[in-house]
């Protein structure tokens, strides 16, 4: 997409919006096995797998089938259907205008944001979202409908086009915060969270307030990065700017690049560290990638509900 995320190509990626899950029933090796154990066995719909018959379970269960072939009781186990609404934190302010290769961290997070609506409404749950940038905060109540997305993809792209670098908008780190209180106020219990930021601004209070969410919910943080962060180019001199003010930096001299990285490397520390600290997921995703590809990898193939023994 490159700098800016348009509507067409972000409803196009209905049709990439696979080869991945966003549900929290996880093995315990995976992104996504966090604090919060939110899975609930029943006898549903959803098939999960098949395992050798314990005293108590209910003998309506029993695969007599495999039981036939293995010659002791195997039972088949369910996940109870339920309600799974999906809430979407999507960043735009002004420091997400960035990127040295191909897209913008603005781009980034549109596009991991749209595969994540389109994934839950191909899942038939509800769907919402909450789009900011350094001025204003949009909110998408949370349906089970087309439109919604539709209306979800709509805003983020119109926010992702006020983005330019003369904009007179002041960066707020603050803005992140805020947000997540209002998402507090939203999402009580039972709900997928999903943040695609670059948490500029991230200190304890956003500590406190992912603890918090994610004490009744479950949370997926899609950190977005520039290549930038992790490894400076070999270049003598770099000209930098925030639409106001100009720096040259000094990239030949040792100290001065040392100074940069650590600064960098500290904050994507900081923050790939909730992974255990609080048991919240966190996905890095790069603005030299490609989203889709990104997405699939970390997160997987959907596991095959229906093993065979």
């Amino acid at each position: 997409m490159g700098a800016y995320a348009e509507l067409d190509s972000l409803v196009a990626l209905q049709f990439k919006a696979g080869g991945f899950t966003l549900t929290h029933n996880q093995p315990v090796h995976s992104l996504l096995f966090g604090r919060r154990t939110s899975h609930v066995r029943g006898r549903g719909l959803d098939f999960e797998e098949l395992r050798g018959y314990v005293a108590g379970d209910d003998v309506r269960s029993i695969d007599w089938r495999v039981t036939a072939r293995m010659q002791k009781p195997y039972v088949r186990v369910y996940s109870e259907e339920r309600d799974r609404p999906t809430m979407l934190v999507v960043d735009q302010r002004i420091n997400m205008f960035f990127g040295s290769k191909i897209s913008m961290k603005s781009v980034v997070a549109a596009e991991v944001s749209a595969l994540a609506a389109w994934r839950v409404f191909h899942q038939g749950d509800r769907v919402g979202a909450f789009v900011f940038n350094d001025e204003v905060t949009e909110e998408v109540r949370m349906r089970r409908s087309r439109a919604t997305v539709l209306r979800i993809l709509d805003r983020i792209s119109n926010q992702n086009h006020l983005l330019r670098s003369d904009s007179s908008s002041q960066p707020l780190p603050q803005r992140l915060n805020e947000v997540l209180e209002s998402v507090a106020r939203v999402c009580h219990h039972d709900a997928l969270i999903l943040i695609a930021s670059d948490f500029d601004g991230a200190d304890e209070e956003t500590r406190d307030l992912l603890l918090h969410l994610s004490g009744s919910n479950d949370i997926i943080c899609c950190l977005t990065y520039d290549p930038l962060a992790v490894r400076l180019p070999p270049a003598d001199q770099l000209v930098v700017s925030n639409g106001e003010l100009q720096v040259e930096l000094q990239l030949g001299q040792e100290k001065v690049r040392k100074s940069i990285l650590e600064a960098s490397d500290k904050r994507m520390t900081t923050i790939l560290s909730w992974q255990h600290e609080l048991g919240v997921p966190v996905l890095p995703l790069s603005t030299a990638e490609d989203v889709p590809q990104q997405v699939r990898h970390l997160l997987g193939k959907i596991a095959n509900r229906g093993r065979r023994i």
